[in-house]
């Protein structure tokens, strides 16, 4: 039986109602801002922005993530949990438009995060889990019947090759740690994708493994994190080998590797 809090339930409306904004604005002319530390912004991030505070405000949980001003770390340390929002995870690959974005909203209690769920736009694919709850896909037309969720279980052993999920701009030269892969799993294979869609592929059995060594924040990854911990895989800093946790005094992530349970 499938049983998620009311408050997850709304975490998943809110994200079908800002995928459904984001897909308007693609399909048309989208309207770009570079902001202070140089990154893009568009009208598809703010409004989805706006629209998932909107559906989560009645919960009353405190909300960090892109698009939202930070809140001071003193006040942010009385916290009992948080939700950690991504309105348009892939905003670059959303302006190129490739399809390779996603919403992330993640729910922290303490530091870590126990639900998560990430949509397609595009797909019109939602995959939520979390800590004793398992893992489900369903379309967005399905969100309300729990019973054409499809559970998912976690991956089983791969033979060689392993699948490494990374980024476009993943270049393997040069890379000691893909070196190491390969002493240790022999043949490598790469699924090259943008935003936190990869987290679907390991979750899925697609992938066994993402690592990323350049910055991601706190909203890029504790989705994923949330969901894949439910099916006994790790996301972990690469130089403490310990999950990575959340409302830290900066919201930027340390170098990771995230594994399925096939690889560990």
């Amino acid at each position: 039986m499938i049983n998620f809090p009311k408050i997850y339930h709304t975490a998943i409306q809110a994200s079908i109602m800002a995928s459904e904004k984001i897909m308007d604005v693609y399909s048309g002319e989208i309207n770009i801002t570079i902001k202070p530390d140089g990154s893009p912004v568009t009208q598809a991030d703010l409004l989805s922005s706006e629209i998932i505070a909107s559906h989560l405000a009645p919960t009353r949980i405190p909300i960090t993530g892109e698009e939202r001003d930070e809140n001071n770390y003193s006040a942010r340390l009385l916290w009992d949990s948080h939700w950690c929002v991504d309105p348009l995870d892939g905003t670059k690959m959303f302006i190129l438009k490739n399809d390779e974005f996603s919403v992330n909203i993640a729910h922290v209690k303490g530091s870590i995060p126990v639900f998560g769920l990430i949509a397609s736009p595009v797909q019109r694919k939602i995959i939520v889990g979390g800590k004793g709850l398992g893992v489900y896909t369903f379309n967005f037309e399905e969100a309300e019947h729990l019973n054409q969720w499809k559970k998912i279980e976690a991956p089983s052993a791969r033979n060689s090759p392993i699948i490494v999920a990374c980024s476009r701009l993943f270049r393997e030269k040069n890379n000691g740690f893909i070196e190491i892969l390969k002493s240790e799993f022999g043949d490598v294979n790469y699924l090259k994708m943008g935003s936190a869609l990869k987290f679907i592929e390991l979750a899925e059995g697609n992938a066994d493994i993402y690592v990323r060594f350049g910055p991601t924040m706190e909203w890029d990854i504790a989705s994923g994190q949330a969901i894949l911990e439910e099916l006994s895989g790790e996301v972990n800093d690469i130089e403490t080998q310990r999950p990575l946790v959340y409302n830290k005094k900066t919201l930027f992530n340390p170098a990771f590797i995230a594994k399925t349970k096939a690889v560990l």
